[in-house]
C-alpha cells in the first residue's frame, strides 16, 4: 500500500498535472482546490501521511488551511511551497518533499539509479 499525499493548490487541473508527471512515484495522490474538499479528504482517509500546498493561494486561505489541517489531523505533516520558485517549481518541491519524507530510503536509491 502507497503512502498518500494531499495536494492543495488554487486550481483543479496543477494538482491534476502534478500527479501526472509525478507517477512514477509509489505515491497515491490526493487533490484539494478549496475548504470543503481539504476537510473532506482530510474526513474521509485515515491514511494521508503528509499534505503538501501549493503557493497560489492567498496568504489568509493559507493560515485558515493550515489550521484545520492541524486541529483535524494533528498527526500529518503540512508543506509549504515557496513563492518565489514559481508554478514551474511545484512539481519538484513535491518530489523532493515526498522523496526525503516518505519513502524509504530503498526505494529512493532505486529511482535515483
Amino acid at each position: 500500500m502507497f503512502p498518500v499525499v494531499l495536494l492543495i493548490g488554487r486550481l483543479p487541473h496543477v494538482i491534476g498535472n502534478v500527479a501526472l508527471q509525478l507517477d512514477h512515484l509509489p505515491i497515491e495522490w490526493l487533490g484539494a482546490h478549496d475548504h470543503a474538499e481539504v476537510v473532506r479528504q482530510l474526513e474521509n482517509e485515515p491514511r494521508i501521511a503528509s499534505v503538501i500546498m501549493g503557493a497560489g493561494l492567498d496568504d489568509d486561505i493559507r493560515g485558515d488551511l493550515i489550521g484545520i489541517i492541524a486541529s483535524l489531523r494533528p498527526d500529518v505533516c503540512i508543506h509549504l511551497k515557496d513563492r518565489t520558485s514559481g508554478p514551474d517549481g511545484l512539481v519538484p518541491f513535491v518530489e523532493r518533499v515526498v522523496q526525503q519524507e516518505l519513502l524509504p530510503q530503498s526505494d529512493r536509491m532505486a529511482m535515483a539509479g
